[in-house]
């Protein structure tokens, strides 16, 4: 073995045993409940030591494995549908239909949204319908079991282990119960905010309507949303809609479902 080739491997162990040191300082993540006891006592530790308050830890020990959304998040096949099997499959005509009655029923709502963040009505409306049937259907999952099970699963830690400290925080400053309800990986409110987009978007309680939708105007607007520009695929405002939702067929829905329900004429 050249020089060359010994240095890069006794760098590449180096690494390695970094690595595993730095994994054994951190709550080992698990597939299955048995270990999710015993990793909520350790990330609560951990907690803890990040300035996580007694609130927030006590309401992480009182989190249940979430079998449901483990189930839940194994079996996400709409999003692999075509766009016109998924708009048949979500309702499209009948949220269209009936945004458009709401864009006229709440027109002053809208109003003050589009003057302040720039966002028509139509995309708001349609995110509104398609996350949550405008309201009526938010979940009925425990938000912090929901998110602490994602946070221990092996799949995606990273991820909902930054949801989850954002769920803590909400917790311990009383912005969110640890009884909250929401959907099954832990979306919450009319338009399905996660932990870490109530922080750095919320503007007040999720579950108001009127506050869900400045919220969601909020987001589009910090991810570069643009007064008057078109919003459908291709067009400027279509990058922000990308993302709220990362699957392509989601996105094009709410481009399309904006569009009718803002006007055939609407970007």
């Amino acid at each position: 073995m050249n020089r060359g080739r010994i240095i890069a491997t006794a760098a590449l162990g180096a690494m390695a045993l970094f690595a595993h040191l730095g994994a054994a300082d951190a709550a080992q993540c698990g597939n299955g409940p048995g270990g999710f006891e015993g990793w909520k006592r350790e990330f609560g530790e951990e907690a803890r030591g990040k300035g996580i308050g007694a609130t927030g830890v006590g309401a992480l020990m009182q989190a249940n494995y979430a079998s449901a959304t483990i189930a839940a998040d194994r079996s996400q096949h709409s999003f692999s549908l075509s766009l016109e099997q998924f708009l048949a499959k979500r309702g499209a005509s009948t949220i269209v239909a009936r945004g458009r009655s709401l864009k006229q029923s709440q027109g002053a709502l809208f109003a003050s949204i589009q003057q302040r963040y720039g966002v028509p009505p139509g995309p708001l409306i349609a995110i509104w319908g398609m996350e949550t049937g405008f309201g009526s259907q938010r979940g009925n999952q425990n938000m912090l079991s929901s998110i602490a099970t994602l946070a221990y699963d092996c799949r995606r830690p990273e991820f909902f282990t930054d949801q989850l400290y954002a769920a803590l925080k909400l917790i311990d400053r009383g912005a969110l119960s640890p009884a909250q309800r929401g959907s099954m990986h832990g979306e919450v409110g009319q338009t399905q905010f996660m932990p870490k987009n109530i922080l750095a978007y919320g503007t007040g309680n999720l579950d108001v309507a009127a506050n869900a939708l400045n919220s969601t105007a909020n987001f589009l607007k910090a991810h570069g949303w643009r007064a008057g520009a078109g919003y459908q695929p291709g067009e400027p405002n279509f990058a922000a809609i990308e993302a709220w939702n990362a699957a392509g067929v989601y996105q094009k829905a709410i481009a399309l479902m904006g569009r009718q329900i803002d006007g055939e004429g609407a970007r």
